[in-house]
């Protein structure tokens, strides 16, 4: 497998080279053989850091990601992983109950023809909407 320098890699990548640089001193990315100062990675590590953009795309926080790459080449279907996706899951199940339920207070808010905050707010009080 070839060998990149890290803007190549970071190109192939679509990330910044500074991420890779954060990635490796947070010990997601291993740290690099260096060729006259510059840091040199394997094509290979492309695969390790789409994995870790999808994680994080996916609301997984960078400790979690971690945990997650732990001995993750040598386990495809972890019981690790199939444990802490569904933990995600739920917390992203009840975000997305947050969300809709603001998303509903700004649709009735928007429907709301009061004049004043008190008239609004007595109308939802006694008949449980403003529209």
């Amino acid at each position: 497998m070839s060998e990149l320098s890290i803007g190549q890699l970071a190109a192939k990548a679509d990330v910044n080279p500074s991420t890779l640089r954060y990635y490796e001193s947070i010990g997601l990315l291993p740290n690099t053989d260096r060729k006259n100062g510059q840091r040199r990675y394997s094509e290979s590590l492309l695969e390790r850091i789409t994995f870790i953009k999808i994680a994080q795309h996916t609301g997984f926080t960078i400790p979690e990601i971690a945990v997650l790459l732990e001995g993750f080449e040598t386990i495809p279907t972890s019981g690790r992983w199939e444990e802490m996706a569904r933990e995600k899951r739920a917390q992203l199940e009840e975000k997305k109950k947050q969300i809709n339920s603001m998303i509903q207070i700004l649709d009735d808010g928007l429907k709301c023809k009061c004049l004043t905050w008190s008239e609004c707010f007595d109308k939802i009080k006694t008949t449980g909407t403003c529209s």
